[in-house]
This record gives structure tokens, C-alpha cells and sequence, in this order.
């Protein structure tokens, strides 16, 4: 059993009944989107725990063996990316189902209220399918003239969404989830999406502190070639406009990191 084919119909409906995201000021850059998605896992009905900063996922279930994580993008601005701070995407954490929320929202709405302008939500497998990478933050001390400057190796992710990843994602209302994964009725298929993995995938990486190079370190992909299958829904009543993946999303993903750090 899964509640994800629930939440994602109540997020449809509310968007569909003009239900619009409020934010308390504009200095409210982060939980605006997450209170909006909280109102409907409300009217759902179903408890969930809140996960507190820098924490995952946002919202776990606590009937279900699943979590929410989300991510409000300002549109028109950065939707091709976004930063995962300190954890990698993946479908499964702890034994528990991760589905992620992308929401686009206006970038300069004219007062505090506005509406959720398009929203897929995807299981976390559709975004990376290795779900064993453990992230850990790690330190040592011997830098600097006398040998007591502690370096902290602090990871930062940054993925690819799926508006990035898939063409007929923006400006419509999507499900995204495993082949095999039952769905409610009245959710009706669009697109069939297959995603492979690399030959080669990084393993290692080096900083030298000298000349500031960072060397990856690539091995052979132990899966490469393996197809994960995919499938997308709308709610019926919702445009039935087919989803195809970008052939070039890693480097539509690299041209928007890199736009960011360039100002």
C-alpha cells in the first residue's frame, strides 16, 4: 500500500480550486512551499512526523513506510537544478519510500499569496537509483602554518529535476513512479520513461590544497546498462500531453550550476 497516488491527487485538486501558497513576509524563502504541501497532507488525513533543518525527508508518514521530500522552485529562475545539501536523492532511506515535490511558484509575485504554477512529484529513483551511498561528513587538522586548522570535508549535492530531466513536465501536473508500482484509477498514464545507468561513475574524489584541482577518481559502474523503468500519470481531467527525457539533461543540468556561480 502507498498514499503517494492520495497526496498527489489532493495537491491536484488544491491547485485546481485556486488554493494558493502563503508566505508570513518575504523573507520567508524556504517554508512557504512546505506549508502548502503540510495543508494537504492535512486534508489527507493522514499523521506524519515534521523532520526539523537538515534533516530527510521533509514529512514521514507514520502508517506508511514512506516520506515526502520537498522543493519550491521560483519560476522563471533556477528550475533545472537544486541543491540537495547533505543528502544524495534516492527512492529508499532507512527502509522508508522517499518521493520528492518539485512546485514552481512565481519568482516575484505581487503580494503573499500566490499559486503553485505546475508540480511533479516523483519517486527518488527516477532522480538517482542507488539507494546504499551513505553520506558522511568528515574532518581532519594539520593545515596552516602551525598545524592546528581543522578542514571540514562538508558535502553539498546538486541534482537535476525533472524539468530538466523530461520534456511536458512544466506547465502540467505529474506523477512520476516506478513501472510496477500500482495507482489509483482515475490517475491516467502519459508516458512510458526508461533511465539507464553510466559506464563509469565517480568514486573518489581529491582536492589539492596547492594549486586548488579537484581530481575525480572513475570507475566501472558494477549496473552499468541497467534500465529503470518508469511511468508517468496525470489526474484524468488534467491534459493527457506526453513526457519524453532529454537526451541532454546532465548537460542542461551543468549549464544552469554553472549560470548560478557565475552570477
Amino acid at each position: 500500500m502507498s498514499l503517494v497516488c492520495a497526496v498527489f491527487k489532493e495537491c491536484v485538486s488544491a491547485m485546481r480550486d485556486g488554493i494558493l501558497i502563503e508566505r508570513n513576509d518575504q523573507n520567508d524563502k524556504e517554508f512557504h512551499f512546505q506549508n502548502w504541501f503540510k495543508s494537504r497532507l492535512d486534508d489527507v488525513g493522514e499523521n506524519y512526523d515534521e523532520s526539523g533543518r537538515n534533516t530527510y525527508p521533509d514529512f514521514k508518514l507514520v502508517r506508511y513506510c514512506e516520506g515526502f521530500e520537498l522543493k519550491g522552485l521560483a519560476y522563471p529562475g533556477r528550475d533545472a537544478d537544486y541543491d540537495c545539501n547533505s543528502q544524495v536523492p534516492c527512492g529508499e532511506h532507512n527502509g522508508r519510500q522517499v518521493f520528492y515535490v518539485f512546485g514552481r511558484y512565481p519568482k516575484r509575485p505581487d503580494g503573499n499569496r500566490y499559486p503553485v504554477l505546475d508540480l511533479v512529484v516523483c519517486h527518488g529513483s527516477f532522480l538517482n537509483a542507488d539507494s546504499t551511498y551513505v553520506h558522511e561528513n568528515k574532518s581532519f587538522r594539520g593545515i596552516g602554518s602551525y598545524g592546528d586548522i581543522l578542514v571540514r570535508d562538508r558535502k553539498m549535492y546538486v541534482a537535476p529535476t525533472p524539468f530538466a530531466l523530461a520534456d511536458g513536465t512544466a506547465h502540467h501536473r505529474t506523477l512520476i513512479l516506478p513501472a510496477d508500482m500500482p495507482v489509483d484509477d482515475d490517475l491516467v498514464e502519459v508516458s512510458s520513461l526508461t533511465r539507464r545507468e553510466v559506464e563509469r561513475m565517480v568514486a573518489a574524489y581529491n582536492f589539492d590544497l596547492r594549486s586548488n584541482e579537484l581530481k575525480t577518481t572513475l570507475v566501472p559502474n558494477p549496473s552499468a546498462g541497467t534500465a529503470h523503468f518508469f511511468k508517468a500519470y496525470r489526474l484524468r481531467g488534467d491534459p493527457i500531453a506526453p513526457l519524453t527525457l532529454r537526451e541532454r539533461s546532465r548537460e542542461i543540468a551543468e549549464q544552469a550550476y554553472q549560470y548560478l556561480i557565475d552570477g
